[in-house]
């Protein structure tokens, strides 16, 4: 079973279903955005960002881009890169959500890092956002590993910390609780202020970006009456 489970083409087939379950939870559930004029007023004027949240927001984030166009015709035109592990798990997820509009970056600090980061900042050079999960792919859980402030120190780029959260969902038994989400419930994407990094200022702004991180989803959680 395992490893008819692991053949390219079960996993292929899974990663469909999750796309079309994904885009029916989309359609079916009552969104809301909260916060996001900052953000987009820095992707409007041609100013790329970097968009941070926890690995476990991450089924949520596919309708992010979808609101972003529908708010601001702008974002359109951007090609959103997300950055995603070289293992099994992490090309699973990039196959779920590339029918979304999403484009795919493999790597990570275990495996194809440098390849990574050289890849994500052409992408923000080039002015497109790039999305990521701090504390992905494998934890601890809600603690943000260096990379994502190395990366905006030295690109420039802001940081805008997501929060996601849906009043109708199950937790997965993973090491970050996944929160998958089910149809017909009311949900929340929410964007805080745009943090920017100063080129030696790395280590000193990982635990402010951290900090908002975490806040951007406890906020998103009370929005949608969730303790």
């Amino acid at each position: 079973m395992k490893s008819l489970l692991r053949h390219p083409r079960t996993q292929a087939a899974l990663a469909w279903l999750l796309g079309q379950y994904l885009a029916l939870v989309i359609r079916t559930t009552r969104w809301r955005l909260i916060d996001a004029g900052p953000a987009f007023a820095h992707l409007a004027a041609g100013r790329p960002v970097i968009l941070a949240f926890w690995h476990e927001r991450l089924p949520l984030m596919p309708a992010l881009l979808r609101m972003a166009r529908a708010a601001e015709p702008r974002v359109a035109a951007l090609r959103p890169r997300v950055l995603v592990s070289q293992h099994r798990d992490g090309r699973f997820i990039g196959d779920a959500v590339a029918r979304f509009g999403f484009s795919m970056i493999y790597g990570s600090s275990r495996r194809g890092g440098r390849e990574a980061l050289v890849e994500m900042l052409r992408a923000l050079r080039a002015g497109d956002p790039v999305a990521l999960t701090p504390d992905g792919p494998r934890g601890p859980r809600r603690q943000a590993a260096g990379g994502v402030a190395q990366l905006a120190a030295l690109s420039g780029a802001a940081v805008v910390p997501v929060g996601a959260a849906t009043s109708r969902h199950v937790r997965l038994p993973s090491w970050d609780r996944m929160m998958l989400p089910l149809p017909f419930g009311r949900a929340v994407l929410l964007a805080g202020a745009p943090i920017l990094v100063a080129r030696d200022g790395a280590e000193a702004a990982l635990p402010v970006i951290q900090a908002a991180i975490i806040a951007a989803t406890d906020a998103a959680d009370v929005a949608c009456g969730l303790t």
